[in-house]
């Protein structure tokens, strides 16, 4: 048997190479530490995160709210909607439906939401403080129908200054291609 580098295994050695070289493909794909969470309230985030983990070979986790937005929850023009209560209020915390339970097994967490009012949704803050991110790298991503994630970065580490936070990404549009550069995979 021929390799694709050129050389060859004689028969005896084609089983303990299979069997090395598939043991050694587990592995790697069990040592990825990544964790792709994301909160999408219509489904454009989700596509995003799941480009993300598609790239990375990272977990897919959603986070969910206790109770689903309804379009009229969403409707930011009405002052009274659910999410424009939320966001007008600093220190709202939507209850989570669940929290992943095995944060230790991840070194690399992406965390992707859609911008609203400018900042990332308060039930990311419900994520944030639900769980043990000490020593982690914490990666935002969002989507937008408008705004840059510059602004929600800042206020992501300015309430949460001891999380080791890096560049995150507004994902509109991006490339598979440019995933692939941004995650450096």
């Amino acid at each position: 048997m021929t390799l694709t580098n050129g050389f060859s295994v004689s028969s005896p050695y084609r089983l303990l190479y299979w069997s090395t070289l598939s043991k050694f493909n587990i592995a790697q794909k069990q040592s990825n530490r990544t964790l792709v969470a994301y909160f999408s309230a219509t489904g454009t985030t989700e596509k995003a995160a799941k480009q993300i983990a598609e790239v990375t070979g990272g977990a897919l986790y959603e986070i969910q709210p206790a109770k689903k937005y309804t379009s009229a929850d969403l409707d930011w023009h009405d002052k009274s909607s659910r999410s424009s209560v939320e966001m007008a209020d600093a220190s709202s915390r939507p209850a989570l439906r669940s929290q992943p339970q095995n944060l230790a097994a991840y070194d690399t967490i992406y965390i992707g939401f859609p911008i609203w009012w400018n900042l990332a949704p308060r039930i990311i803050n419900s994520f944030i403080e639900k769980g043990d991110f000490t020593g982690k790298i914490l990666i935002p991503f969002a989507t937008s129908g408008g705004s840059r994630i510059s602004n929600a970065e800042q206020e992501l580490k300015k309430a949460y200054p001891s999380l080791n936070w890096q560049k995150g990404r507004l994902m509109n549009g991006a490339t598979k291609e440019e995933i692939k550069q941004w995650t450096k995979k």
